[in-house]
């Protein structure tokens, strides 16, 4: 049996816009998996804040109740079917069983518009022939995206002689170097009759869709958002999301509840000089072998630089408690060099403090983007998914990062192919926090000034503000344009 419960939370309900009438109703449908679900909250809170705008988040019964938010909150139940709703929930998580649940609730509340994940592969099929309009959202930025669109429209990497064989991306409008290695499997040959379905994202999810929204800001990639709306279809660039959450309580609740207290982390932060931690977070999904682990113990501590290292949320399902090199957690502790983090952390406020100099990062968008905000410069470390894209844009691009070496794409469920040694990890480290000389105070310059540029995307007159802005005109227009052919049939009648 699957049912639908609609329940209203806190000044979730926006005022009657005197100009429009009705608030404009905008669904979110967030996928399951922390990478995806968290920026979909934060997209329902800025919604949020539009007068004219009233956003429901839609959400299962094993995942209610969802963090505080100025939004309503539409439950979809299901009975006797298991859905892993964690915050590790992979991608390939099968979200099809809430169809029936969705459709209910489509039918009976007909929203303006619909915002869905890209990962719920199903709903179109759902969603198309009830006339609700479709945005799409990736959880990618513009960049990636269009880099992903070269290489699968063109087959360029088809060509090479071999996976570590370099080749240029075509058609976009940077110089950029990829190799098959950097790929997923499905990118690096020409793809059977029929495997494509439900592979290249965004095409077949895109198809009949109003637009797609984006996380992202015009002055951090501005050419590849016109590429992506010259060669692949509308959009509407909102970001960084992350920026919604002012209070210092939705920045430590963020995903959910931090396993440190706010004293003790920001305690330790506090007794740091300027720029002088480096922050290290691998994402919830991240799967390294203990080998990797270890290496990335040597080169933090051999680079002689404080650090904060978020290892709760790197899976290594052999990992036993004596992974570490001998000593390491006591040294760090005895000297105050390092911090250890065993669960989730409250990202947002570790990369905002003055202390935090530099990020090492898998390459997520989401944290891609809040180092950018953050002003931070990154070594980057990609491991799967886009990563190797954004690695590309952040240290190619932007010139905001170092590249640790990593060379190999894995899945979620495999390990690289052999690890990263500890003396390319200390060498990145030390170019982006100390011995970098110009180049790392040019770094350095670039992050803060992209940081500047975010704030001001977000700001009223900000180019993300208008933006948003301007979607929810278009469904004001559509709304208008409905009224006036209804009243234009029955008139007829």
């Amino acid at each position: 049996m699957v049912t639908v419960d609609l329940k209203v939370g806190e000044a979730a309900v926006a005022s009657e816009d005197r100009r429009h009438g009705p608030p404009i109703e905008i669904y979110f449908f967030p996928f399951v998996g922390g990478g995806h679900q968290i920026p979909m909250l934060d997209l329902a809170r800025l919604f949020s804040t539009i007068p004219s705008v009233h956003a429901t988040v839609l959400t299962t019964s094993s995942h209610h109740p969802l963090p505080p938010l100025p939004a309503s909150i539409a439950v979809l139940y299901l009975s006797d079917v298991y859905l892993d709703t964690s915050l590790s929930a992979l991608p390939v998580t099968d979200t099809s069983h809430l169809a029936e649940p969705l459709r209910n609730l489509l039918v009976d509340r007909s929203p303006d518009c619909i915002v869905v994940d890209g990962f719920h592969r199903w709903s179109p099929a759902v969603i198309g022939p009830l006339g609700v309009p479709r945005i799409a959202f990736s959880g990618n930025g513009s960049f990636a995206q269009a880099v992903r669109d070269a290489i699968q429209r063109t087959g360029v990497a088809y060509a090479a002689s071999d996976d570590y064989e370099e080749f240029v991306v075509p058609d976009i409008p940077d110089k950029i170097l990829m190799t098959r290695s950097q790929l997923p499997p499905y990118q690096r040959r020409p793809l059977n009759p029929g495997e494509e379905k439900g592979m290249v994202w965004p095409h077949d999810f895109m198809e009949g869709c109003f637009g797609v929204l984006i996380n992202s800001f015009f002055d951090l990639e501005g050419s590849y958002v016109e590429y992506f709306r010259k060669k692949m279809g509308r959009s509407w660039v909102v970001g960084p999301v992350s920026l919604c959450n002012e209070a210092m309580e939705d920045k430590l609740g963020r995903g959910k509840k931090a396993d440190i207290d706010r004293v003790s982390c920001l305690s330790w932060l506090d007794g740091k000089g300027e720029k002088e931690v480096i922050y290290v977070s691998f994402g919830s999904l991240a799967r390294m072998s203990m080998s990797q682990l270890v290496e990335i113990a040597h080169g933090l501590e051999s680079s002689g630089c404080s650090f904060i290292w978020v290892i709760g949320n790197v899976r290594a399902e052999e990992r036993g408690e004596d992974w570490m090199p001998a000593g390491f957690e006591e040294r760090i502790a005895r000297t105050g060099k390092g911090l250890l983090i065993r669960g989730w952390a409250p990202q947002l406020v570790i990369l905002e403090h003055p202390s935090v100099g530099g990020f090492l990062t898998h390459c997520g968008w989401n944290s891609t983007l809040e180092g950018v905000t953050a002003g931070v410069p990154m070594v980057t470390f990609p491991i799967t998914a886009e990563q190797f894209f954004n690695e590309k844009l952040v240290t190619d691009v932007l010139g905001i990062g170092v590249k640790v070496g990593s060379r190999d794409w894995s899945s979620w469920s495999t390990e690289a192919k052999e690890p990263v040694g500890r003396e390319k990890i200390e060498r990145a480290v030390r170019r982006v926090m100390r011995g970098g000389g110009e180049q790392a105070d040019e770094m350095r310059k670039r992050a803060g000034e992209l940081a500047r540029k975010a704030r001001e995307a977000v700001e009223e007159g900000g180019s993300s503000w208008e933006d948003a802005r301007g979607l929810v005109a278009e469904l004001h227009d559509r709304r208008k344009l409905r009224a006036r052919v209804s009243s234009m049939i029955v008139q007829g009648d």
